[in-house]
């Protein structure tokens, strides 16, 4: 039976990374997926071997071909005609829904309930204020399966926040709910980081440091 999942976390947990293993799984088994992406987010640039087609991609270097909705598009409107062009589809996953609209979230619901297509959304819970992206917010309503994805504090305690920072580390308390970003602009901490970051008690690093993935995978197989 189809159903709607909504797999949730702070910055940085791998979203984009489990969605993308998730499509792959399904089309490894001869199965269709559709990856829908918003407009809004504009930090993926497309490279030669995209081949002019919009993509999502993770910090790791897993990327896939995606189609790219704004905040007005029906979302059930857009797969239904992505089915009749393409033919039977068995799974939609959504990049960075807390950019969703309430009757996007909607919208995904007759997708799972109307055609019979599981739809699998990844994003942020909360903002940089903590408080409840719109997508997220109908997300968590109405998701038959909610999913943490779970990633980890400069203090070692589980990441649950979002802090939005300026050059030297302190927090950024005012400003738009969407400002897109990634380790320069934005960091994941737990809740009591948060209070202090927030009340001007801390500061945090900016520039998270990159897994050395090259490295590490030489020394194994050495």
């Amino acid at each position: 039976m189809a159903k709607l999942y909504f797999y949730y976390s702070a910055m940085n947990a791998g979203k984009t990374t489990t969605l993308l293993q998730s499509a792959y799984n399904y089309r490894e088994r001869g199965m269709r997926t559709l990856i829908l992406t918003p407009q809004l987010d504009t930090r993926v640039q497309t490279t030669a071997a995209d081949s002019g087609r919009d993509v999502v991609a993770s910090r790791i270097g897993l990327r896939a071909a995606a189609q790219r909705f704004a905040r007005t598009d029906d979302l059930r409107t857009l797969v239904e005609a992505d089915i009749a062009a393409h033919g039977k589809l068995d799974c939609v996953l959504v990049d960075e829904a807390q950019f969703l609209s309430k009757a996007q979230v909607w919208q995904l619901g007759d997708i799972v309930d109307v055609l019979g297509i599981p739809v699998l959304a990844y994003g942020l819970r909360t903002d940089f204020r903590g408080e409840l992206f719109e997508g997220s917010q109908y997300l968590l309503a109405w998701a038959d399966n909610l999913i943490e994805i779970k990633t980890i504090c400069h203090s070692g305690k589980k990441a649950t926040m979002v802090v939005r920072v300026d050059a030297d580390g302190n927090a950024v308390t005012d400003g738009p709910q969407v400002e897109i970003g990634g380790n320069e602009r934005y960091v994941s901490v737990s809740r009591a980081e948060f209070k202090k970051i927030m009340a001007g008690e801390s500061t945090v690093e900016l520039q998270q440091p990159v897994l050395p993935l090259g490295a590490a995978m030489e020394k194994s197989d050495e």
